[in-house]
């Protein structure tokens, strides 16, 4: 096993991978705002670790958590504007600081993890 090969590793790093996903599919939706038709898209990580950990009982948390295209779900079903899009700024924008929010709190984790790791080897 490696230094960093470690579960809590390996969770705090699939969990920057989807934040960093997730903005880019949030960016998505506020530059499409005004596009015509437009639907918007978003990913939910709880259904993404779900499905991820269901698949593999066995040796749980250690299936990795790569996002795949068919994690992003499109919103069908929200009615928006007369031009068919569906995106809605407010929304979008407060989806966006959640998400900076768990990204920020995951780097603290990570940050803790680093400190334990560098306090066991000064000892």
């Amino acid at each position: 096993m490696g230094l960093f090969n470690t579960t809590s590793f390996r969770v705090l790093e699939q969990g920057l991978q989807y934040t960093a996903e997730n903005t880019k599919v949030i960016a998505n939706n506020i530059a499409h705002v005004d596009t015509p038709g437009f639907k918007s898209r978003y990913m939910s990580f709880a259904g993404v670790l779900r499905e991820r950990m269901d698949g593999n009982t066995k040796h749980k948390y250690q299936q990795e958590l790569n996002i795949r295209i068919n994690d992003i779900i499109v919103d069908d079903f929200t009615n928006g504007q007369p031009d068919g899009n569906n995106v809605d700024y407010e929304h979008q924008a407060a989806m966006l600081r959640n998400n900076a929010l768990r990204q920020e709190a995951i780097m603290v984790q990570l940050e803790s993890e680093f400190r334990m790791l560098r306090s066991a080897m000064s000892k």
